[in-house]
C-alpha cells in the first residue's frame, strides 16, 4: 500500500508516517519502480501500536525500545508493564501537582473577586497574588 493509504489506515497524516520512519521507529519503506513508498500490513500493525502508545502518553524513545526487544525476537510485555507502572506513578504526582496548584489559583482567584480594584497596594505590582 501506498503512504496515504498506510496513514489513513490507522488516521495520522503521511508527513507523521515520515517523521516516525526517520525515527527509526518503522523499518524503511520499499520502493515500488516509479519510486514511491510501498507499505505491509506489517507497518500498519506497528503505526497502530505507536498511537495507541503516545496515546498512553509514552515516549518516543520509550516506544522505540519497546519496539527494539519486539524486532529482537522477545516480547516486550514486561518491559511495558514496568514502563506503564511508572507511567501511571507519574501520572498520580502530576495529578496531585495539579489538585495543589488549583488551590492555590483559586485562593488569589477569591481574594481577587472579593477585592475592590480601586485599593489596589501601589506598592506591590499586584495585590492579588
Amino acid at each position: 500500500m501506498r503512504i496515504g493509504e498506510a496513514a489513513a489506515a490507522v488516521g495520522m497524516t503521511t508527513k507523521t508516517l515520515r517523521f516516525y520512519e526517520d525515527r527509526g521507529l518503522l523499518p524503511a519503506a520499499q520502493r515500488a519502480a516509479n519510486g514511491y513508498r510501498s507499505y505491509g500490513d506489517e507497518t500498519v500493525t506497528r503505526l497502530d501500536f505507536i498511537r495507541r502508545s503516545r496515546g498512553a502518553g509514552l515516549t518516543l524513545a520509550q516506544i522505540s525500545d519497546i519496539l527494539r526487544i519486539r524486532d529482537a525476537g522477545q516480547a516486550p510485555c514486561t518491559h511495558v508493564r514496568d514502563l506503564l507502572a511508572r507511567q501511571l506513578t507519574d501520572l498520580d504526582w502530576q495529578i496531585a501537582e495539579l489538585v495543589a496548584l488549583r488551590s492555590t489559583v483559586a485562593r488569589f482567584h477569591d481574594t481577587a473577586a472579593a477585592a475592590d480594584p480601586a485599593a489596589c497596594d501601589s506598592e506591590r505590582i499586584c495585590s492579588y497574588l
